[in-house]
């Protein structure tokens, strides 16, 4: 979403995560115990496939303009080496904007840059030929594309008496690709409905009950939803202000295409309340994931304010973790600081991770950022069971599922390096720790206790030798 008018709609997040530092002295760790704290053991219902993607949303707001699909193309080897499976581009149709804009404001659903209009004839991120070079060099090297599609409003139209105002209104959309040509009866209010779940910013709100809308989004043969797939070779979609609309829409442009067996879909219902994402993944029968804004602000939460028990917090992940898309930062929570507990939390949790173009290419170590993405697709696998609860500290642990191992994540909030008594399903076998944050290599018990420590304000994250 348009990440200026998105403050209309009060979208305006505090960001997770405190700084941490591996380099603190270590002070010195006896053989005795911690005495354990009172915890209550969960069990998270979960999607326990094996070698989970890991996401990368390959854009921030205000790009530079001009080349940005060469520039991500030229990334692409990298990121396929640290474990990247799928990136989500920007909206990359021309939109009233024209080289300036970031795509949240369309115009022509259908012109990638090919076409002069809007004073421009490729996008602020290229022309469809380097589009085209992306989408291939990323499936070569096994990358999924994702793209992002606004539904919700369309921008730039020119003005037309409009008979449902007493107005006149810019509803009149002739773009140079013949496509989606609308006028102010595909538009809010209109003969059959006055408005449907929310308008945005005063842009023309889409009526998508009306058959000419619904034809050129995914009912039709030469729809958007087919040609982006069949023609672009769009691995999935991820759906910009879903509240705006009825998840129905949704539901129907993915299994216009194939359902969810085919491309990958993920909704952006900003809303922090895991029961209302819940509700919004239900309403599309299943065909869409969502953004785990819940987990969002819990880590927010935990984090920034030093109370790891909110990490006990609902979140969509916990309770359907297939359709949960978890993320620390993206182009409308742009904070630039402390984020390294927060990625080593979903990239050791259920769910799909997403990073933040960014996070990982500008602002965040690279090396560590690779660990964690490594950890996630070699380590983490199966339900989870929490070990520790308490403000400044808490310990999850993974149970492992078919070749991944499973892991225990332990994340110290104190000012001292701690340590605690755990079980683990590794009876007799030496662990280690994976990210470097500690030398101990034990052997755990044979009723599957060991002994496991954590740096002052940071985390360690420990499985069996040998991966």
């Amino acid at each position: 979403m348009n990440k200026k008018t998105s403050c209309l709609l009060g979208k305006t997040v505090l960001f997770m995560g405190f700084f941490l530092s591996f380099t603190a002295c270590k002070k010195s760790i006896t053989t005795d115990p911690v005495p354990a704290k009172q915890f209550k053991q969960i069990q998270v219902d979960a999607a326990t496939g094996s070698g989970s993607d890991v996401m990368m949303q390959a854009f921030y707001w205000d790009v530079p303009q001009g080349g940005w699909w060469n520039v991500l193309n030229d990334k692409i080897p990298a990121w396929k080496a640290a474990g990247i499976g799928a990136i989500w581009l920007p909206p990359a149709t021309k939109a009233q904007g024209g080289a300036t804009s970031m795509g949240y404001d369309p115009y022509d659903y259908f012109d990638f840059g090919s076409y002069n209009q809007m004073g421009t004839k490729p996008t602020r991120f290229g022309d469809s030929t380097s589009l085209g070079k992306l989408i291939t060099t990323a499936h070569n090297n096994s990358i999924k594309v994702y793209a992002d599609i606004v539904l919700n409003h369309c921008s730039g139209g020119t003005l037309e008496a409009n008979p449902y105002t007493s107005t006149s209104t810019y509803t009149k959309f002739t773009p140079l690709s013949g496509k989606f040509q609308r006028t102010y009866s595909d538009f809010h209010p209109n003969d059959i409905e006055a408005a449907d779940e929310g308008a945005f910013a005063g842009f023309p709100d889409l009526c998508h009950k009306k058959a000419n809308v619904s034809n050129w989004i995914y009912n039709a043969s030469y729809s958007m939803s087919k040609f982006y797939k069949n023609s672009l070779h769009f691995d999935g979609f991820r759906f910009d202000y879903v509240k705006g609309y009825g998840a129905w829409v949704v539901k129907n442009f993915v299994n216009s295409v194939g359902g969810p067996a085919a491309v990958f879909a993920v909704g952006e219902e900003w809303d922090g309340n895991a029961a209302n994402l819940q509700n919004w993944v239900d309403a599309t029968e299943q065909t869409s994931s969502a953004f785990d804004f819940a987990c969002f602000y819990a880590m927010h939460s935990a984090f920034d304010t030093n109370d790891l028990t909110r990490l006990n917090d609902d979140m969509l992940l916990k309770r359907n973790a297939a359709k949960a898309v978890t993320f620390v930062s993206n182009h409308d929570t742009d904070i630039t600081t402390n984020k390294y507990s927060a990625y080593a939390y979903i990239m050791t949790h259920e769910g799909y991770p997403c990073v933040f173009y960014k996070d990982y290419e500008n602002l965040l170590d690279k090396n560590r950022m690779n660990n964690l993405i490594w950890i996630h697709k070699n380590l983490a696998g199966g339900t989870t069971t929490n070990l520790y609860s308490a403000t400044d500290q808490y310990i999850d642990r993974r149970n492992g599922y078919g070749t991944l191992p499973g892991l225990v994540v332990y994340f110290n909030g104190s000012d001292n390096w701690q340590q605690q008594w755990v079980s683990t399903n590794w009876g007799g076998k030496k662990i280690k720790e994976y990210t470097g944050a500690s030398g101990w290599e034990p052997t755990v018990a044979a009723d599957g206790r060991v002994l496991i420590q954590a740096p002052p304000h940071a985390y360690s994250i420990w499985s069996v030798t040998g991966i």
